[in-house]
């Protein structure tokens, strides 16, 4: 089941995409979670999410494991791994920790990255990453 997000989304989520499912806070889930489109996060999961898609961990969401996906949007807290065909995006209240294999990261003012970059070309025909280690904290 899909359905259009109805409202304006604060956390990055584009609104003309097909929002597949959430989980919402108070909720702890531990495993693999497969999805088809855009899915937002605001409980616990231990594991690896993976999306064709967006995943977007909201404000009270905690994940540790691997995120795969096209978008990641983080408001929340995360530690592990994400591989992004697009861009991964930290926003104000969002902390990651671990690595993140990406063409293009955007951390606010306010985000938090301690971990490793890897900045990878946006083709697939490129075999070459820049790895850049850093370590971020933004005070607003």
């Amino acid at each position: 089941m899909a359905w259009k997000w109805p409202a304006a989304d604060n956390n990055g989520a584009n609104n003309s995409e097909e929002w597949t499912g959430f989980i919402d806070q108070g909720v702890t889930v531990e495993g693999t979670l497969t999805v088809s489109g855009t899915f937002r996060i605001d409980g616990n999961v231990k594991g690896n999410i993976i999306s064709e898609q967006t995943v977007v961990l909201g404000e009270g969401a905690k994940v540790e494991g691997q995120i795969e996906g096209n978008r990641v949007v983080i408001s929340g807290r995360f530690d592990g791994v994400i591989f992004a065909k697009g861009r991964v995006e930290i926003q104000a209240k969002g902390v990651v920790t671990g690595e993140v294999h990406a063409p293009c990261m955007v951390i606010d003012p306010g985000g938090i990255f301690d971990g490793r970059c890897h900045m990878l070309a946006s083709s697939d025909t490129a075999s070459a990453s820049v790895t850049i280690p850093i370590r971020a904290v933004g005070n607003a």
